[in-house]
């Protein structure tokens, strides 16, 4: 799974949180920053691609696959939607850090629901709910190779990440995920994988899928297991992201 934050807002660069809000659109430099993530992923077979329903997250998502040759299937996923930050939503991200929730978002963000909105424990779990289920709809119909892309929001990501981590939801503050920079996670047999997190350069090819396994190679379930010493990375040996 590719996950892609949507790139910077009107809304980031005034410094409002923009949360459900309609209207909120990339800003020249968020296209251009999707369109940088759209060269990255250009080599990559995509099977699917799922978006949050917020027109920042379907405009990135449209720069990804313009002029891709082979279009994925699109869909529009509330699970992966922004948090409901109710009463917080359009506030100017100065004024709520005043606020004495704002210290318990950074330390303890389990013990948070936004006031007239959702808690953060919710978000997550629709979050890697609906990743989780996409992932395993894309494995059965196009194997465990396959890759999808999934565009989403600063915060549904890194609790994504924190699940795929094995982190606790407290230490989620402690991952970065900027504007349109890219994630990747395998959901393996065993356990998922992080393979790469806030990512702004480099080559992705090497997630394209291999061809088919060839007879003696080693089966699906131990290509899912850890390299004991840590093992050679990708064929050609290049650190890629």
């Amino acid at each position: 799974m590719i996950l892609v934050r949507h790139g910077r807002t009107t809304a980031n660069a005034s410094g409002t949180l923009a949360g459900r809000l309609l209207g909120v659109k990339l800003d020249e430099r968020g296209l251009e920053q999707a369109s940088r993530a759209a060269e990255r992923i250009a080599p990559v077979p995509l099977a699917l691609a799922v978006t949050s329903p917020m027109e920042r997250c379907q405009q990135t998502l449209a720069v990804i696959l313009e002029g891709r040759a082979e279009q994925p299937a699109v869909v529009v996923e509330d699970g992966v939607s922004e948090c409901d930050y109710g009463e917080w939503q359009g506030e100017k991200l100065s004024t709520l850090a005043r606020r004495k929730l704002w210290k318990t978002v950074q330390a303890q963000p389990s013990a948070v629901t936004f006031p007239g909105g959702e808690s953060m424990p919710a978000m997550q779990a629709r979050g890697v709910e609906a990743v989780r289920r996409h992932d395993a709809a894309v494995t059965a119909a196009h194997g465990d190779s396959a890759v999808w892309l999934c565009v989403s929001h600063g915060d549904l990501i890194k609790a994504i990440l924190a699940d795929a981590l094995g982190m606790h939801l407290d230490l989620f503050q402690r991952l970065h995920v900027d504007p349109a920079s890219i994630s990747v996670v395998r959901y393996g047999e065993g356990r998922p994988s992080v393979l790469a997190t806030n990512t702004h350069a480099g080559d992705l090819s090497w997630l394209a899928p291999q061809p088919a396994a060839k007879k003696g190679r080693k089966s699906s379930r131990r290509r899912n297991d850890a390299v004991v010493g840590g093992g050679s990375g990708p064929e050609d040996g290049l650190d890629k992201v």
